[in-house]
């Protein structure tokens, strides 16, 4: 049996892709693209989504901010759905095969709690976790510890007994910090390597 009593996914570009500049580019061309997040910090307004605030509301904030790219930062809001494609079909499967081999799956993920909902509506895998920890409910998120410690708190797993897949190397550093066992999404092939190393899947459920 393995020592690993549940698996911890991030979710962005793990169980979904997560590219906004890809659906810019689609709209707006690669150049003003360019222009745009050079000019606007449209990243640092999502990580405010993410320790929060609602996502309409920042939205508005920074067009009003930046009155000459508001028609692009609006974008942001009128088409998120769009930047958070497609899933990832085989870390899907991967989660659904823990779930039926009753191993514990955990959600640890920096993302909106409104743009989190919204996502669960477009995926329903994102609300078949057994518990899920997000940073826009929590209003904190990775790297900083105390998320972490939140998920061992709620979940009451110790943290030796976790193995945790994210895609951000300072992400996984901090569960590693924590006692956590840690696998560096780099793709699902090495995921389900991972799991059949572990012993909690076979080749066959991980296919």
């Amino acid at each position: 049996m393995s020592s690993i009593a549940a698996v911890v996914f991030d979710i962005g570009n793990v169980l979904i892709e997560w590219n906004p500049e890809r659906v810019y580019d689609r709209l707006i061309g690669p150049a003003r693209r360019a222009a745009l997040f050079d000019a606007v910090d449209l990243h640092g307004m999502n990580a405010r989504v993410d320790l929060g605030e609602a996502l309409g509301e920042a939205v508005a904030h920074l067009a009003r901010a930046e009155p000459d790219w508001a028609d692009e930062i609006a974008i942001w809001h009128d088409r998120w759905i769009e930047m958070a494609s497609p899933a990832i079909p085989r870390s899907v499967r991967l989660l659904r095969a823990l779930r039926r081999a009753e191993v514990p799956v955990f959600a640890l993920t920096n993302f909106g709690a409104d743009t989190f909902a919204l996502a669960g509506e477009h995926y329903p895998f994102l609300t078949e976790f057994d518990a899920s920890f997000v940073s826009g409910r929590l209003r904190m998120a990775k790297p900083e510890p105390e998320i972490y410690a939140a998920l061992e708190q709620g979940t009451g797993v110790a943290p030796g007994r976790l193995l945790f897949a994210d895609d951000r190397a300072e992400n996984v550093a901090a569960a590693a910090a924590r006692g956590w066992r840690t696998h560096h999404f780099t793709g699902p092939d090495g995921l389900a390597e991972r799991l059949v190393s572990e012993g909690l899947l076979t080749e066959q459920e991980a296919a």
